[in-house]
């Protein structure tokens, strides 16, 4: 096989993983873990139960990929603005919060990282995997917390604690934002970002 094909076939695979994955967010988030089943999410995505078989072994596997995607993706950008130099901490907090609510698929995505670790039929591997993401994700929001208390723009308190309270609170703006059902409220993240301010 020519480099360029095997190019083009990872490329393909690559394509074709992630229309599995954002099917999945889509029907377990709708639909729940235990009720959502492969033939769903293969339906969503428009290929055959067998060609799911082909990526994935099972949907708990599905499941697992989904969140550890979606979870490196979320430490790694707030990663990136903790470790960026030039930016205060408070327009750093703004930049997340904005680009975390903006994304149309996050509150689908916030409702299963809230079941992978409240469901009892998700396995336990899974469950503890999604919490030890979270914490550890926390510790990039709480430097940049605790950079702000450092140069007075952001209120006392425990950095990790109110990276927690931070990320809750967007994520739990994020839920309101189920299509069809939104509450008809605007979320201003600039008057979200002052409950942090000193």
């Amino acid at each position: 096989m020519s480099p360029r094909n095997a190019e083009r076939d990872l490329r393909v695979r690559e394509e074709r993983i992630q229309l599995i994955l954002d099917s999945a967010i889509t029907v377990i988030s709708s639909k729940g873990f235990g009720a959502a089943s492969i033939s769903d999410i293969a339906k969503a995505a428009g290929i055959s139960i067998g060609t799911m078989y082909h990526y994935f072994s099972s949907k708990d596997e599905i499941f697992a990929d989904v969140l550890k995607r979606g979870q490196l993706d979320y430490g790694k950008r707030a990663a990136e603005l903790a470790d960026e130099q030039t930016m205060p901490p408070l327009v750093k907090l703004h930049e997340f919060a904005a680009g975390w609510l903006a994304n149309p698929i996050n509150w689908a995505y916030t409702i299963m990282l809230q079941s992978a670790r409240t469901t009892e039929t998700v396995p336990v591997e899974i469950r503890q995997a999604v919490t030890d993401r979270f914490t550890a994700n926390l510790q990039p929001i709480a430097r940049i917390m605790e950079d702000g208390q450092g140069r007075g723009d952001i209120r006392a308190g425990d950095p990790l604690q109110l990276a927690f309270y931070y990320v809750s609170l967007i994520q739990g703006l994020t839920l309101q934002r189920a299509p069809g059902f939104e509450i008809p409220v605007s979320i201003e993240v600039d008057a979200l970002i002052r409950f942090f301010e000193a």
